[in-house]
């Protein structure tokens, strides 16, 4: 055993190590958490439980606590995903609805197939974090805002149908990406490297601040890691105004904003309906109930 330790030391690079022991400590915690959840419904009546929540307890005691706990997941594979790399430019690409999703220069194939991999899980007509429905689209002709767009997956799959898209993505190293992604639509495209939020400063924008000048969007979708709330706050003209107007808003990040959004959303007269299931969100501190649903889609 001690050589085989010596062994691994001595041959295994240190960021490997590293994801190694992250990988086990991570199912360390998804164990102890699954068994917590279990826990906590096993002393709820079978009577006073959702039934959408019975089989999400019934999955994950089968399977595993993973992010959608629905077995539609199996069906996509990491090794499926085919990774190009765009000579030209020198970045690597994925193909969705056969078109270019470029991604930043330093990540490695494996990186991409696993995020690839689950923004596909995430976007299935089954999954309770999927944006658009049958009946809840992006019309043709919309001017659409992708609020926390990464690697503007979503503007990608509207972008033919639509006539402006603003795509408002803080991080930086996604710039020269999305750039690239919808260079063949640059027409009708605008990259803003800034936040949306409440106030107006070199870093951040509200939404009625940068619509002043501007035809108000049709389409709303934000998905901005738990700053939900601050980009309604700063929207209330566009809000107020706007008729015939679509909203998909992630309602996962905080334990409570499914119930505080909605609440938002309604004193301006929308109509909402949140998206099917439930999901764990596993990268926030969890406590009961533990399920989250994933989003609202509201209309006005």
């Amino acid at each position: 055993m001690q050589l085989v330790k010596a062994i691994y030391r001595n041959m295994i690079p240190d960021n490997i190590k590293w994801k190694i022991w992250n990988i086990k400590n991570r199912n360390t915690e998804n164990g102890i958490l699954k068994q917590e959840i279990l826990d906590y419904y096993s002393r709820i009546p079978e009577d006073k439980k959702d039934e959408e929540i019975k089989k999400v307890l019934g999955f994950i005691q089968k399977y595993e606590l993973v992010t959608f706990p629905y077995p539609f997941i199996y069906d996509y594979k990491i090794d499926s995903v085919k990774v190009y790399r765009d000579d030209k430019l020198d970045l690597p690409f994925v193909m969705l609805q056969d078109k270019r999703l470029y991604y930043k220069r330093n990540w490695d194939e494996q990186s991409i197939k696993e995020n690839f991999n689950f923004l596909s899980i995430e976007q299935d007509p089954k999954s309770p974090h999927r944006y658009l429905t049958d009946t809840f689209k992006v019309k043709e002709g919309a001017v659409v805002m992708d609020i926390g767009a990464a690697e503007g997956n979503f503007g990608l799959s509207v972008i033919d149908k639509i006539s402006k898209l603003y795509i408002f993505e803080a991080d930086p190293d996604w710039k020269e990406a999305l750039e690239a992604t919808f260079a063949p639509w640059s027409a009708k495209v605008r990259i803003i490297n800034k936040y949306v939020s409440d106030t107006n400063d070199a870093n951040s924008v509200s939404i009625d601040e940068f619509l002043k000048d501007k035809q108000k969007a049709d389409f709303l979708k934000i998905d901005v890691e738990g700053a939900e709330s601050r980009i309604l706050a700063g929207a209330h003209q566009l809000l107020t105004e706007k008729k015939g107007q679509n909203i998909a808003i992630c309602t996962y990040h905080k334990q409570h904003d499914s119930v505080e959004l909605a609440e938002v959303l309604k004193r301006y007269q929308f109509d909402i309906a949140y998206s099917q299931g439930y999901m764990f969100f596993l990268e926030d501190k969890q406590s009961a109930p533990y399920v989250r649903k994933g989003l609202i889609r509201a209309h006005k």
